[in-house]
Order: C-alpha cells, then sequence, then structure tokens
C-alpha cells in the first residue's frame, strides 16, 4: 500500500465514529443485513461527491450510528474518504432544523405545516408565470424529475434551474457539442488500465481522494525497475496535494490551458502521428462559428499555436509541451485525462472541453480501456438528476429540450399533460434567474439542497433584494440563504429518505430509507407534491391534466390514486420507485437505458445504459460508443459516436481558438484570485461544518500565497489579508506554507466558510455557451489589516 493511501486512511479511520463503535463489515454484505446485537446494515451511495462511492450505514437504536465502505461497490470497493467516513455525522448537527419558520415582521416563528403550505401556494398561484425553483445536482432523481414535472408542465414557465449549472454545465454542453450526446463514455476501470494520467486543473487529490488512491496505489506498487511505466502529470496553476503525487508538474498561465490543448494537437498534425484511420473514420471538423472545414483547414488554423507561440503564452516550457505532443503521439501510449472545475469554471468552459476532446479523437485514444477524456463530477448527481433528468431552464429529461416540439409532445403526453402545457421558450439559465429575481422580474423562489447566498458569484449584485422577496428555502441547517428566506422548511437528508443518485461514471445507485428525519422535517419530495397538491384543491388549472385530475398523481400499479399528499400516507409508500419507474420510460430515446428500480436495488449500482441480454439478465454498459460494450452500437462499427447530431456516427473536432478571460490583474488589482474547495469540506459546509472533527481539521478559510509574493508584501502566517476586488472585499487570514502553493501572482480562497463569504469578491462572467461562471480567475489586490 502507498504511503499516500495508508496515511489517508489512517487519518481518516482515526477520525471516524466506526472506530469508537467497534464494530466490523459482514463480508459480502448487501442490502439491509441484520447483526445479532440489533445493528443493521444498510447500503447507499455517499452524499457528497460525484465518484459516487458505495458505504455500508450501520444502524442502531434509529440513528446511524456507524459508516464503511461498500467492499462491493465497484467505485470504492470499500475505501472512503475523510468526508464519506463522516457521512452519518451530517445527520446529528445541534442546529438542526426540525420545524417550519415563516418570517414575520423580521423575525423568524414557527410554524405548522398546513400554514407552511398554504401560504407558499397562495404565492405561487399569485404570479406562477413568475416563480422559480432553483435546485441542486445534489437532488436525488426521484426529486428532481418530479420539480421537472411541476414547473415545466404545472407552471408551464421553465424557471428550474440547478446549482449544476455552476458546476457542470460546460462539461455537459462540452460532450453535446463534441460526440451529441451528455455523459463521459469512459469508466473508472480506465484508471486501472492506463498508463499515463493527466489532470488539466484538477486537485483531485483532495477532491476525488477515492479514485486518486486508485490510480496512485496503482503507480507505487510497481517494483522500482517498472517506475518509469506509468506517468502522472499534473497541469494547473496551482501546486496542490496533487502535485505531491505527480511526476511531471506544469504551471501555466490562467485560461492558456486552451493554448496547451491547441499545441498538442498542432504537434499531432505536424508531426504526423495523429491516427489516421480513426480521424477519417469516427470525426469531422467544424470552425468555432459552427461551419464546416476539412483537415486542412484545421491545420492552417493550429498554426497560432507552434511549440514557440504555445510556450509564449502559457508560460510551459517548450520541452514539456513537445513531452505532450509525443506522448499522445505515441500509439502505445494509455492516457487517461481528468478534469472538473479548472476547466468547467471558465469563461471558455465549453470550448476548454472540446479542446481536450480533440486531442484524444487526434490520437485515436478513446473507446479503448486505459484511454480516455473523463470529465470528473463535483456533486453526487449533477449527472444522474440535473443532466439526465434535464432540470435545467432549456432542458427536458433524458436529452430533451423544451424548444422540441416532439420533445415537448413526449413528455406531455407521458404526464397526460394538457398539450401546449409545456411552455416551448427556455427559462432564465442560473445567473439570469438571480438577476431578475433581484430585480423583481421573478418574484418568487423556492431553493432546495444548495445555498445560494453563500455560493453565487459576485453575491453582492446576485442576492441583491433576496430577503425582501418570496423566498422559500427547503435546508437542512441554517445557512445563509436560510437568512434571506420568507419560508423556511426542515427537510429529510440523506438516508432519512429513500433516494437514487447517478454518478460520474453513468453508475445509477438506489437506497432505502435507513432511519426517520427529526421532528417534523420532511423529504422534499412531499413538499413539493404537498403544495402542488393544495394548489389543485384552490382550482389552479395548470395542475389539472386532460382528464381533470391531479397533475402530480402518485399512482399505484394498478393505476389507483394514492393519497401521497397527506404525510401519514406518504410514509408507508416507497414514492421514489413510482417516479423513478416513471422516469425510466422517457430514458431509452437517446440510449440512457436505466434499469428497472428493483434491479438497481438489489445491486450496488448499474452503469447504463443497461439493457435485458437473450437470458433476461440485467447489462451494464462499461464504456459507451465500443462495439461489445455497449449494446447499441451496431455489429462491425468498433466505434460509433451513434449520438451524432448528423445522423453520421461522427465526432466533431472543433476549431476553439485561445481567448482571454474578461478580467486580467493590472496596476490597480495586481494578483490572480482562484477559488475552490478543501479536503474536509464540501462546498459551502452546510453538512460537514456540523461535523466537529472536519471542522477542527479545518474551521476556517484562508488566503494562500506563494511564499515569494508573500515575502515581498510583508506577510506572514495568520495576518489578517483584505483581499479586494472591484465587486468586493473580504478579510481573511494569511497561508503561506500551508497544502497548496499558487503561481507567483496570484491567490487562493477556499469557499465553504460561511463567515468569509468570498462569493462576493468574485466575478460572474460565463461562457457563452453553457453559461457556467468563472470562480477560477478575477483579478484582486490584497493589503494587511490592522
Amino acid at each position: 500500500m502507498s504511503p499516500n493511501r495508508r496515511d489517508f486512511i489512517r487519518q481518516s479511520a482515526q477520525l471516524a465514529a466506526l472506530a469508537a463503535m467497534g464494530v466490523s463489515l459482514p463480508e459480502g454484505a448487501a442490502g439491509a443485513v441484520p447483526l445479532p446485537d440489533g445493528l443493521h446494515w444498510q447500503k447507499a451511495p455517499c452524499r457528497f461527491c460525484g465518484t459516487g462511492c458505495g458505504v455500508m450505514v450501520g444502524v442502531q437504536g434509529g440513528r446511524v450510528v456507524a459508516v464503511q465502505g461498500d467492499p462491493d461497490n465497484g467505485v470504492n470497493k470499500g475505501l472512503l474518504c475523510a468526508k464519506g467516513y463522516h457521512a452519518g455525522g451530517i445527520l446529528y448537527g445541534k442546529d438542526r432544523l426540525t420545524h417550519p419558520l415563516i418570517r414575520k415582521n423580521g423575525v423568524y416563528e414557527r410554524t405548522s405545516w398546513e400554514e407552511a403550505i398554504e401560504v407558499i401556494a397562495d404565492a405561487i398561484m399569485a404570479d406562477s408565470e413568475r416563480f422559480s425553483i432553483y435546485g441542486s445536482g445534489q437532488w436525488t432523481v426521484p426529486e428532481g424529475y418530479q420539480n421537472a414535472k411541476f414547473i415545466k408542465a404545472g407552471l408551464s414557465n421553465n424557471h428550474l434551474e440547478p446549482n449544476a449549472r455552476l458546476c457542470m454545465a460546460s462539461a455537459a454542453v462540452g460532450l453535446i457539442s463534441t460526440f451529441g450526446v451528455d455523459e463521459p463514455s469512459g469508466c473508472y476501470e480506465d484508471l486501472d488500465e492506463c498508463d499515463t494520467v493527466i489532470t488539466w486543473g484538477n486537485n483531485w487529490a483532495e477532491m476525488h481522494p477515492v479514485l486518486f488512491s486508485r490510480f496512485i496505489d496503482r503507480k507505487k506498487a510497481l517494483p522500482k525497475f517498472q517506475a518509469g511505466r506509468m506517468t502522472y502529470i499534473d497541469m494547473a496553476t496551482r501546486k496542490t496535494r496533487s502535485t505531491q503525487s505527480a511526476d511531471i508538474y506544469m504551471e501555466f498561465v490562467p485560461q492558456t490551458d486552451m493554448v496547451i490543448a491547441n499545441c498538442i494537437c498542432y504537434q499531432l498534425l505536424k508531426n504526423d502521428t495523429y491516427d489516421k484511420e480513426f480521424v477519417a473514420k469516427h470525426t469531422r471538423f467544424q470552425a468555432d462559428d459552427g461551419s464546416e472545414m476539412d483537415l486542412e483547414a484545421f491545420r492552417t488554423f493550429l498554426e497560432d499555436y507552434t511549440l514557440e507561440k504555445a510556450s509564449a503564452l502559457s508560460g510551459v516550457s517548450v520541452g514539456h509541451l513537445k513531452m505532450l505532443g509525443d506522448l499522445f503521439g505515441d500509439p502505445k501510449r494509455k492516457v487517461v485525462s481528468l478534469w472538473c472545475m479548472g476547466l468547467n469554471q471558465h469563461t471558455r468552459g465549453t470550448a476548454m472541453n472540446n479542446l481536450v476532446y480533440n486531442v484524444h479523437l487526434l490520437a485515436g485514444k478513446i473507446g479503448k480501456p486505459g484511454s480516455t477524456p473523463f470529465s470528473l463530477t463535483g456533486q453526487p448527481s449533477a449527472c444522474g438528476t440535473a443532466r439526465e433528468v434535464g432540470t435545467f431552464a432549456h432542458a427536458l429529461p433524458s436529452g430533451r429540450l423544451v424548444a422540441n416540439a416532439e420533445h415537448r409532445k413526449e413528455c406531455e403526453d407521458l404526464w397526460n399533460a394538457v398539450p401546449g402545457a409545456i411552455n416551448p421558450k427556455p427559462g432564465f439559465h442560473t445567473i439570469q434567474l438571480f438577476e431578475a429575481f433581484a430585480a423583481g422580474e421573478v418574484t418568487g423562489m423556492w431553493v432546495q439542497v444548495t445555498n445560494p447566498g453563500q455560493s453565487m458569484p459576485h453575491l453582492h449584485k446576485n442576492l441583491a433584494n433576496a430577503d425582501e422577496r418570496f423566498l422559500v428555502v427547503s435546508d437542512v441547517y441554517p445557512t445563509a440563504t436560510t437568512r434571506l428566506a420568507k419560508v423556511v422548511l426542515p427537510s429529510a437528508l440523506w438516508v432519512e429518505k429513500n433516494g437514487v443518485f447517478g454518478n460520474s461514471e453513468r453508475r445509477t445507485q438506489q437506497w432505502f430509507k435507513a432511519v426517520d428525519p427529526p421532528e417534523e422535517a420532511r423529504d422534499d419530495v412531499w413538499q413539493v407534491l404537498a403544495v402542488a397538491h393544495r394548489m389543485f384543491e384552490k382550482g389552479f388549472k395548470g395542475l389539472r391534466d386532460r382528464d381533470g385530475n391531479f397533475l402530480l398523481a402518485i399512482r399505484d400499479e394498478s393505476g389507483r390514486e394514492i393519497e401521497a399528499w397527506k404525510w401519514e400516507v406518504f410514509k408507508t409508500v416507497n414514492v421514489d420507485r413510482i417516479l423513478y419507474n416513471e422516469y425510466r420510460t422517457l430514458t431509452t430515446k437517446k440510449h440512457k437505458d436505466l434499469a428497472p428500480y428493483d434491479v438497481l436495488a438489489a445491486h450496488h449500482g448499474l452503469r447504463w445504459p443497461v439493457v435485458q441480454d437473450d437470458s433476461g439478465t440485467w447489462r451494464e454498459t462499461t464504456r459507451r460508443f465500443v462495439e461489445g460494450e455497449d449494446p447499441f452500437v451496431e455489429k462491425g462499427k468498433g466505434i460509433q459516436f451513434y449520438g451524432a447530431k448528423a445522423g453520421d456516427d461522427k465526432a466533431i473536432i472543433w476549431a476553439r481558438p485561445y481567448v482571454a478571460p474578461p478580467e486580467v490583474p493590472d496596476e490597480e488589482y495586481p494578483l490572480w484570485l482562484c477559488t475552490g474547495r478543501v479536503l474536509e469540506h464540501w462546498h459551502t459546509g452546510t453538512m460537514t461544518q456540523r461535523v466537529r472533527e472536519l471542522h477542527n481539521a479545518m474551521p476556517r478559510a484562508y488566503v494562500e500565497f506563494h511564499p515569494m509574493d508573500a515575502n515581498e508584501l510583508g506577510i506572514q502566517d495568520g495576518d489578517k489579508i483584505r483581499v479586494q476586488s472591484r465587486r468586493g472585499a473580504m478579510v481573511l487570514p494569511a497561508w503561506v506554507r500551508g497544502r497548496g502553493m499558487p503561481e507567483r501572482g496570484s491567490v487562493f480562497v477556499p469557499f465553504f466558510d460561511e463567515t468569509k463569504l468570498i462569493n462576493e469578491v468574485t466575478l460572474d462572467a460565463y461562457c457563452p455557451q453553457s453559461k457556467q461562471p468563472d470562480y477560477k480567475k478575477c483579478a484582486v489586490r490584497v493589503e494587511k489589516v490592522v
């Protein structure tokens, strides 16, 4: 075992509640396994990042008392990270929300569910065309599906967005624009087969530590005489814990990752080392404006990205750039490219995703074991819910679009909605939505499973007047957003309810409720159902189907309506199973076929498309578009990009030019600011800050400096530093020799700390295609605070 992993497990296990329990997982445990002492183990996916690790949840006396990695889950094979080992602790913070609250005369007062539902229903009915829901990549699949149905067919306005717009929109649009369909084609097994990993601005040692360990352990286990067989290259603007395990670190000027990718493509064509057969059979070329071009025109486009020109722009040496070109040009090399927020939170995020695909397509390093471009995911169901269910303002389930008449009709027919119920006009994307809410153009918003009062960029602008609008927040703890709300609803969390998540590698995972939520906290699915039914009772026409019945009715297998809007009834029915199986019927259109609910329940996750073979066995798909692995690839095709919009089974290689960021350091604001996460905390810390061990390990945010910059500025560890941009300022303690080291001329600040809202400083400029904002690059100045 490598020192990295050994230390990681030791540190995590020492903190874990499991160690104190002194219990062990039964061999081969699956589902709910009773033990003699009354402890029960139950499988569930982890509640944090999009890796989708399997956990075994130990329950005793109606409480989660232990958590272990699930050894039968193919994602993590029993290993968890520090957050995963403490997932049970997120349920039991002292300030858990347990009762509905309504703000009256500036003071929050406890109220009944009946009053809260009545107030929300009346507010939506008063201005339904301008009401919105802002949700999350933490929504379960049934939660997202029901919200899509409610907003798009019930309210007919499409003002539905997930916070995944802030983290994964560029990845989704990048995949769709290159391959015609969303979601990665590769799988985690490629980390077991590759000999080279390149991270493009991705600190996976802290953000996806289980996957990091999966590769690094393989690498460290090699005998010394074979050490050169595996290579890890870290390309970034900041040295991190990932860098410590890298063989080569390449530091580039922010935004010039575009230049590096184009330079690799230039070399592949210049050196005649691109995969000619693969490119001819499986790709075509398009200019940045979408017009067709040929290989020679693409070759001409790349003349701006020679080794010398690229080195001058990016700051990466000619030698390192040449090494990258040679590596991708070597037909024997098996290369996995990984990225996450560094590429996606980028004002040219879609283009940058396209460029990484360009490199792999030209090199023919895709659709082969150990060779794939792989976009990692930041949230547990950003893929399964936000992207696949279609909880974006322009989307409908399973890759459908509100602007497409055929797609609208398919959903209206399944839902028995009145023809024309779904509005063909897309709603506001996230930045537009909050701008409209601030301006009063959107008059109401229901926030679920997220904390935009801390996570939105340029907070002063985008959250302006939020406390004066009709804002409903469903959450589990007080947050920066609940403090702005008119109504606060207490929600059930993780294994306090049934659920389904979909992870980065197309793996759908189901779990059953293990414990009751505290006091009056209730499922988000029920909350929406109860409000919608109250609107139906009060005569709101949009929630009547073609037959005059309740549009969101929950029906059993015989078609009989279940009164699931009543909490006492809801608790006795697996509403998730009904909603999921209904949604599943929509997933076949673009070969995203999901397994039936009961099949999922019997497995530790299945990767779609999932189809039955001739024997009736349900089979998952390891790699998409590959004959013999993907059941929808035609015999004899080998590789078939069957989602291609042109219908020619070809992926698009895009000519995407370098475009400078909208804000760069200058004399007044001479430093770059980059924001991000840390190992111990997840996003805004709503859950992880309530876990004592995680909080104590990383209690507060900081501003990280390069030692030479700190020396020149006379800054030492612990000094109070004001970080100032054109939008706002925040005071934080300095950290000069910590975990990471930004490149010279830049600073780094994590955003988990609700007492240090660094997003008052950040920029909200966004990618023109994906509409995803750039949290990684803006100009700031710093000064000591005495």
